[in-house]
């Protein structure tokens, strides 16, 4: 994906009207009903791409190619393009703005080594996930780039875990930070990342749906038609249950 360029925040601010931001979160780091409008549904948006390429083929595994380097290959690739898209819009998921890693009305919350849930913010998970992410995928052990070095008997599941957590990530600009990304001129750019990723993982069952059906509703608009630009129609992801998905925990 092109890169994405930075806009300085004082002039970002002055086109969002923020100037400066202050949470209007609940403690809890849920907005406002109000506030709750998923902007990133209307199809003035959904429509936004940067390549009118039929993902749906392009993740497809080629002939001859191994598939744990192909699942190697693309992880590491969107790993840097989710931390690229977040960083464009960094300064504003704040502490403050986004006192918990929430999407809806799911609340994440990070495990740490020794498997105790820790309650952070959202830029703490963030920065939790990309740390995590980073030291798997420089790690020889597991993502061998070497001649004759074998993957694990645990990769797979090692790369389901990543995609859930680049998941969480994505989920979270769409739900916290869809304005500031509108301002930027990104949107077209998160919803092409945010096609090619959800039909990779699809392809190779990377994601769990249960984890992934509190963003049924943009997955059905943006994938549907194996990921073509135009969104709208039926069956991509099995139907909005991310709309019944209340006060839940991850």
């Amino acid at each position: 994906m092109p890169t994405c360029l930075s806009v300085p925040a004082r002039i970002l601010h002055c086109v969002l009207g923020t100037e400066p931001r202050k949470s209007k979160a609940k403690p809890n780091g849920k907005k406002p009903a109000a506030e709750e409008k998923k902007m990133y549904l209307e199809p003035e948006y959904t429509k936004s791409r940067i390549t009118d390429v039929g993902f749906k083929e392009l993740v497809v595994l080629p002939r001859e190619i191994d598939l744990n380097e192909w699942l190697a290959s693309n992880t590491t690739t969107f790993f840097h393009h989710v931390n690229l898209q977040y960083s464009t819009i960094s300064e504003f998921c704040t502490g403050e703005a986004c006192q918990t890693m929430a999407v809806c009305n799911t609340q994440y919350y990070w495990y740490d080594e020794r498997g105790k849930k820790v309650k952070c913010t959202a830029p703490q998970y963030v920065d939790f996930v990309m740390s995590s992410v980073q030291k798997l995928v420089t790690d020889e052990d597991v993502f061998p780039t070497k001649y004759g070095r074998e993957f694990p008997s645990s990769f797979e599941s090692l790369v389901k875990k990543i995609c859930k957590y680049l998941f969480h990530v994505l989920a979270h600009i769409y739900w916290s930070h869809f304005k500031e990304t509108l301002a930027l001129e990104l949107h077209g750019h998160l919803n092409t990342l945010y096609v090619h990723f959800i039909l990779f993982a699809r392809e190779f069952n990377l994601l769990d749906s249960k984890d992934t059906a509190v963003m049924d509703d943009l997955t059905e608009v943006l994938c549907s038609g194996g990921g073509h630009g135009g969104g709208g129609g039926e069956g991509a992801s099995g139907g909005g249950a991310g709309a019944q998905n209340h006060g839940k925990e991850r």
